[in-house]
């Protein structure tokens, strides 16, 4: 191990911003613990639904605000973006093709084993609400890689688009939409526009912007205190996530307190590059962050199908099981939850082992080991 984690640090770049793929790390262990606490998949007479804690325990909304990392991937995102087309020697349909391909080939791995996974099951006479909800679980989180898709491709027009403006159009929409009684429709705007915000955080962090310690306590201070403003006194929910049967969900689609959260996020995420950067010079340290990089996409796509195959199998093996199967109500099951999240982490090993190949091209000999330098924004 210390060989290998020797070797990692010796094939890094000295120029490599370890800051900034230490901030994609935590927000990719961030969306990964999020569903893994928040997901139950509950059986009940031959099928499977899913519920959520945070809708009996709303106690809970805190553990949404550690684990809602969404923001830090677009903050980071229009970060690298940005920077790699200014530096691009090639054309736009180039540029644009090299990181789609990044994307595309992983989602398609999941994609077909799914479709595969679900013809079988309702040709072996599976319940079909379980198919739908266990299919809706794995392919639900791709709106995002849409979305991040989107804005990669609009990078040569959005980068020098100023924050405040998408930030306008969340407000103008939820205005229409909570305040003017207007159509639901109009909220998927804010599919765009509320990720457009830390985007374009990103983008102008590439120019040279947000520098200054003291933007991101502007930024964290000011996203927080609006964020409570929005949930004490406007209505917002407190969680920033979605809680199944709520009236109002922050994250399906963005609403102004998720992006002014987003705001917070991003300011917190400035803040700890200089204390990120002493940590990772620790060789131990970066090669964890350099090896989660690698396969974010992976641990991304895969960690829903780790967590339905303990349910299933466990299901299969000995019936419903505290923390897996039953109904998420007390402080018995999150105790219970927090007991699964190895054997979840285990599953998701043995995926990873099976779809790595999917993100990252092959070794170049027998027993080397991937480097930071493999890893791209």
């Amino acid at each position: 191990m210390r060989d290998i984690i020797r070797r990692i640090d010796a094939a890094t770049p000295p120029e490599r911003d370890r800051p900034t793929d230490a901030l994609r790390a935590l927000a990719i262990l961030g969306v990964l613990l999020g569903h893994w606490l928040v997901t139950a998949l509950v059986a009940d007479s031959g099928t499977l639904h899913t519920a959520s804690p945070l809708r009996s325990m709303p106690q809970l909304a805190p553990v949404s605000w550690l684990f809602q990392t969404l923001a830090l991937f677009f903050l980071v995102g229009g970060l690298v973006g940005a920077k790699s087309h200014a530096s691009t020697v090639g054309t736009y349909g180039q540029w644009l093709g090299v990181r789609v391909v990044r994307l595309s080939r992983p989602v398609a791995a999941v994609l077909a084993v799914w479709t595969v996974a679900a013809v079988v099951m309702l040709a072996a006479g599976a319940d079909q609400g379980t198919v739908r909800t266990l299919v809706k679980l794995v392919w639900s989180p791709l709106w995002f890689l849409l979305v991040f898709a989107a804005l990669t491709a609009a990078t040569p027009l959005v980068a020098r688009l100023h924050p405040l403006c998408p930030l306008a159009a969340v407000a103008l929409v939820d205005l229409v939409r909570y305040g003017l009684g207007g159509p639901a429709w109009v909220g998927w705007i804010n599919v765009v526009a509320g990720w457009l915000v830390p985007y374009c955080l990103g983008a102008a962090w590439a120019r040279g912007r947000l520098r200054s310690r003291m933007t991101g306590w502007v930024l964290l201070l000011g996203g927080a205190a609006a964020t409570g403003g929005l949930v004490r006194w406007v209505g917002y929910p407190a969680a920033m996530v979605g809680v199944p049967g709520a009236r109002i969900s922050n994250l399906n689609p963005p609403t102004l307190a998720a992006v002014a959260f987003g705001l917070a996020q991003c300011g917190a995420a400035l803040l700890l590059l200089g204390p990120l950067r002493r940590v990772l010079r620790r060789p131990a340290a970066w090669a964890a962050v350099a090896l989660v990089n690698l396969s974010a996409m992976t641990i991304f796509l895969w960690h829903q199908t780790a967590m339905i195959a303990v349910t299933a199998i466990a299901l299969a093996a000995g019936g419903a099981l505290p923390g897996l199967h039953t109904v998420p109500d007390g402080s018995g099951w999150v105790l219970a939850r927090l007991a699964w999240l190895p054997v979840f982490a285990a599953a998701l090993l043995v995926c990873w082992a099976a779809f790595r190949g999917y993100e990252q091209r092959p070794p170049g000999r027998r027993g080397s080991v991937p480097t930071p330098a493999g890893v791209r924004g």
